[in-house]
């Protein structure tokens, strides 16, 4: 079923009327994160680009909804709802877990040969061969709770909401438990261009380790580093917009 622009669905999330919009930009959360994140960038981006925000399972109006913690079948199941937008030049964002999320999905459209994103833009990640073996999703609720301090991307006024933590633990250890299982397989690449956002100083994301993105590609692999941790998005917010606005011109 064609899902026609302005159209809305439990994935995909639209806020602004884009009506006679020229390029798409398709925007995946990070671990924990959800589509209203990206509403600013619908405000300021519309009409201009049609902006899709991706609702994952687990979260807002899905929080009944269980946590898909299966990264590639993830991947599989958003790639299927992108493949029904109308066609229209785009652009793929995704931020932490959301870019090796974005990078498997853009695969998965490239394939098939339908819907692929021109460009994708990931911040805030590692490449996805430089996966670890890291076990946060076994933590206890502070030990979760620990991790979201050392990346600070969470108001600490969150942390003494018992109600709001009680609906955001078991979403943020179910993405944490699909990005920490995901093994990129080996010699995976996708056409498009990979523009490459990191902070200098992201606990996560050493620069070489964003730096490996360019394996994943078999066309241009572009690095920019930011002042800032894992969420210098949202510390540098215009920059980064103005980032993605020239990747969208380009493809217009």
């Amino acid at each position: 079923m064609r899902i026609d622009d302005g159209a809305t669905t439990d994935w995909v999330r639209r806020f602004h009327d884009a009506t006679g919009s020229t390029a798409r930009l398709v925007c995946f959360p990070f671990a924990g994160g959800s589509a209203g994140f990206f509403h600013p960038v619908s405000a300021r981006l519309s009409p201009a680009t049609d902006v899709v925000a991706l609702q994952y399972p687990g979260r807002q109006d899905r929080w009944r909804e269980p946590c898909v913690t299966d990264l590639g079948e993830l991947a599989d199941r958003i790639a299927g709802e992108l493949a029904a937008l109308t066609p229209k030049p785009t652009v793929f964002f995704g931020h932490s877990m959301g870019a090796v999320l974005a990078f498997e999905t853009a695969y998965r459209l490239e394939q098939a040969g339908t819907n692929a994103p021109a460009t994708l833009v990931v911040s805030g990640a590692r490449a996805p061969s430089a996966a670890r073996d890291e076990h946060i999703r076994d933590r206890d609720d502070e030990g979760l709770l620990a991790e979201l301090r050392r990346l600070d991307g969470t108001d600490a006024a969150a942390f003494e909401d018992e109600g709001l933590l009680e609906l955001a633990l078991p979403t943020l250890r179910g993405d944490y438990t699909a990005i920490e299982t995901y093994r990129w397989e080996p010699g995976r690449r996708i056409a498009a261009p990979i523009a490459v956002l990191t902070g200098d100083r992201d606990p996560g994301t050493p620069i070489a380790e964003a730096e490996a993105w360019r394996i994943h590609t078999e066309g241009a692999s572009t690095l920019r580093v930011f002042d800032g941790g894992h969420f210098f998005v949202t510390d540098h917010a215009e920059e980064v917009l103005a980032e993605l606005v020239k990747h969208l011109d380009a493809v217009r």
